[in-house]
């Protein structure tokens, strides 16, 4: 096949332009992001409920809910977010469980429950893909209490999801809001009131029911009773005590309704103010730099419009270093290049040269276009391996274009050369790239999430090392051929002579130096033992 190739200019050709075409078509579908994509572990099923209050909701979904997925199998863990209108049920699969299985049982055992009440709507189930961090945008302020820091936070929290590209947002930072009441004891005796009836009347009175729903020709409408005290002022209000002449005694008159939350001591604070924290985070098929550039976009705007001690920073940046990586890749890339293209320029001609280097974007574009085959983007252990990759390849392009340099200085052919230059290295290069397969194959049997992530590291390499095979011995023999037929006939620069003959001389130096070292063998491991102790 190798003789083929360099035979058939053509058909070399048409496989060059096809990996580059199909390697720079690839890069747009390249997501970033900080680490490999996970397999889904979790099922949501999330049913709708309406005019339903979230103990409505618990009661008639989430205790079902549970009741009837409780022995399916490979189940690790199961949850029940149960609020106005709907539920949010969550299902989590052990390690060695099939997400496609654990989907078709839930879905029978959904289906299974017969007693849901009638103004439930039908179930939608689906896989959740794992989500990853991009950024925190933490809200800091010296002006504000933590109730009016936190309806900030909250505030930010939907300006930021009605931003193109932030997909998800959550607030951190506070523990539960709660109103508390301070009763005084005056008051208590005067009006003879425990604690519990003082909490029994508040609950009494602090109702939340679906009533029903209100159709209308063009509309549907639904009817809610709802009491429920959210503001320490609203709870003031609240009438606990009527008299028998219509005197009203409300609860802010016997006692001091506190807005405040759980836990005091678990607050946030960065240099020294409170703060509130958005943490947002992507899902699978979104690019973290991206998504950090519609942030940073935000967080500059706003801080534009926002008064003196009230300022909005981000911290925990997981873009940068991913941004950061691939630019060290990119550098060390074409640096790895112009150092390899100037030294084979040192000894060969400029075409030849030329050649040889092109291998290594050729490969990486075929690497690319495999990795987008795999499912893989582009992130930390990915990277690892392109710039492994790199040192690799360069290696195999010297060796290939050596050895046929060094059958051509024999007086052969340029097409002989090529053909015997090739076979030449064959079975080295090639038992080269079985070495790395078995070495970084082996990453391929870890098992658990460790194993999804280190996997990436040997598809990437043996994807570019594999594509750098095809390269080499079918594509870079011809071009090798056409170089030195179109130097066949020249004579080489003088200054290259000249580079040659010293770099002769330097050779045979070395060469004796070597074999003094052979000959005197005991003290040149001393040497070398005592440089390693110093």
């Amino acid at each position: 096949m190798i003789r083929y190739f360099i035979k058939h200019p053509t058909v070399a050709n048409i496989l060059m332009m096809a990996i580059i075409a199909i390697g720079l078509a690839s890069i747009p579908q390249l997501n970033k992001e900080s680490f490999p994509l996970l397999k889904p572990s979790k099922i949501q099923v999330m049913m709708s409920y309406p005019g339903a209050s979230p103990a409505d909701v618990e009661d008639a979904l989430c205790n079902r809910l549970e009741d009837a997925t409780d022995g399916i199998s490979f189940l690790k863990e199961q949850t029940c977010d149960a609020r106005d209108n709907m539920a949010i049920f969550t299902l989590e699969i052990q390690e060695a469980g099939d997400i496609k299985a654990f989907y078709d049982d839930i879905k029978a055992a959904i289906d299974g429950i017969a007693d849901f009440p009638t103004e439930v709507k039908e179930p939608v189930i689906k896989e959740l893909g794992r989500t990853s961090p991009v950024a925190s945008v933490v809200i800091t302020s010296n002006n504000l209490t933590t109730s009016e820091l936190k309806a900030l936070t909250e505030d930010y929290r939907n300006k930021l999801l009605a931003t193109p590209g932030i997909p998800i947002v959550t607030v951190d930072g506070f523990s539960t809001h709660q109103l508390q009441v301070l009763i005084n004891p005056d008051s208590q005796l005067k009006y003879q009131l425990s604690v519990q009836n003082i909490a029994n009347l508040i609950a009494a009175q602090a109702i939340e029911l679906p009533v029903g729903t209100l159709e209308g020709n063009e509309k549907r409408s639904q009817i809610r009773f709802d009491n429920v005290r959210k503001t320490a002022e609203e709870l003031a209000d609240l009438v606990i005590i009527n008299s028998p002449e219509g005197a009203e005694i409300k609860l802010g008159e016997i006692a001091r309704i506190e807005d405040r939350f759980e836990k005091r001591e678990e607050r946030v604070e960065l240099n020294g103010k409170p703060a509130g924290i958005l943490k947002v985070t992507k899902n699978t098929t979104d690019d973290i730099i991206k998504v950090f550039d519609a942030i940073q976009s935000f967080v500059e705007a706003e801080n534009k419009l926002l008064p003196n001690g009230t300022e909005l920073t981000i911290t925990q940046d997981g873009a940068s270093l991913v941004g950061d990586r691939l630019i060290l890749l990119v550098k060390n890339g074409w640096q790895g290049l112009l150092l390899a293209g100037l030294t084979l320029f040192l000894f060969f001609n400029w075409r030849y040269t030329f050649w040889v280097a092109l291998g290594l974007p050729i490969s990486f574009l075929g690497g690319l276009a495999m990795m987008v085959l795999f499912g893989i983007t582009i992130n930390m252990i990915s990277m690892i391996a392109l710039l492994m990759a790199i040192g690799i390849l360069m290696d195999d392009a010297i060796v290939l274009s050596e050895s046929i340099a060094h059958e051509y200085k024999k007086g052969k052919s340029p097409q002989q050369a090529t053909i015997d230059g090739t076979n030449r290295v064959l079975a080295g290069v090639f038992a080269s790239f079985l070495t790395s397969a078995f070495l970084f194959g082996s990453l391929l049997m870890m098992k658990g999430d460790i194993g999804q992530i280190l996997g990436v590291l040997p598809v990437v390499l043996l994807s570019i090392l594999t594509v750098s095979l095809v390269e080499a011995f079918l594509i870079l023999p011809h071009h090798l051929k056409h170089s030195l037929e179109r130097s066949h006939h020249k004579e080489p620069p003088r200054l290259r002579v000249k580079f040659e003959k010293g770099f002769g001389v330097l050779r045979e130096a070395v060469g004796k130096l070597a074999d003094k070292a052979i000959d005197y063998r005991y003290i040149t491991v001393g040497i070398a033992l005592a440089m390693l102790v110093l």
